[in-house]
């Protein structure tokens, strides 16, 4: 396992602590932790992303979506099968399940769809007006700047 020094990060910026957090966490993940459920991260649009998750042989009503800390978190639990049931074979999955997902500044989630045994989840990047680039107009006289005296 490598680790990674982030102390120059701290001593030569302001504000991306939570970046650096994110690194260190993903450095420190659990390699062994489970892949269930599989999932795609795609970008939909310029500004647009959709999570897909497989979640076969759960309802809609046993799923939950939410946002909390700069994160999507999707939980599912099944509720209590009938115990008359007696199968041959048993390969679609059905355990409770928590994946978390950290998001980027300004990402917000836009919606959830549960279609033919995927959980969608519509991302969408809305960037402030005070970010985003605009256009200085240069004067074409020297305007003096006056010092106010406190």
């Amino acid at each position: 396992m490598r680790n990674f020094d982030l102390t120059p990060l701290y001593r030569a910026s302001v504000g991306f602590d939570r970046l650096a957090d994110v690194v260190d966490r993903a450095m420190s993940a659990d390699v062994s932790a489970s892949a269930y459920p599989p999932y795609n991260i795609e970008k939909t649009g310029e500004n647009a992303y959709r999570i897909s998750i497989a979640v076969a042989g759960f309802a809609a009503d046993d799923l939950n979506v939410e946002m909390r800390d700069g994160s999507v978190i999707v939980s599912a639990r099944k509720a209590e099968e009938e115990k008359d049931r007696t199968y041959l074979h048993r390969g679609i999955a059905t355990r409770a399940f928590e994946r978390k997902f950290t998001l980027a500044d300004h990402v917000r989630v836009e919606g959830a769809s549960h279609i033919d045994g995927m959980l969608h989840i519509e991302l969408i990047r809305e960037i402030p007006e005070a970010l985003k680039p605009r256009r200085i107009e240069i004067a074409k006289s020297f305007a003096k700047v006056e010092k106010l005296d406190a």
